[in-house]
């Protein structure tokens, strides 16, 4: 790749991309502790052990595909020497 394109590549990268991902993985982490919380806070209704249940699993949902985007942006620049 030309220099010029490579610098261009790695600076979205670093300041688009990168930040963007860790933003949303810390989302991902806010509503996990959110359901773990609502979870504790509302033991004694099944519905808000529910609600905080669901909240957890998407949690971990996002925090998971956020991580994978993470791994497969960093898989395809190193696979192509971007």
């Amino acid at each position: 790749m030309l220099g010029g394109a490579q610098i261009i590549f790695d600076r979205i990268i670093a300041y688009i991309i990168d930040p963007i991902v860790f933003l949303i993985f810390a989302l991902g982490l806010m509503v996990f502790l959110w359901g773990v919380m609502q979870f504790i806070w509302k033991a004694d209704s099944e519905d808000g052990r529910e609600a905080g249940k669901q909240h957890m699993i998407w949690g971990i949902a996002g925090m998971f595909i956020m991580i994978a985007a993470w791994g497969i942006v960093r898989l395809i620049t190193r696979t192509f020497g971007l």
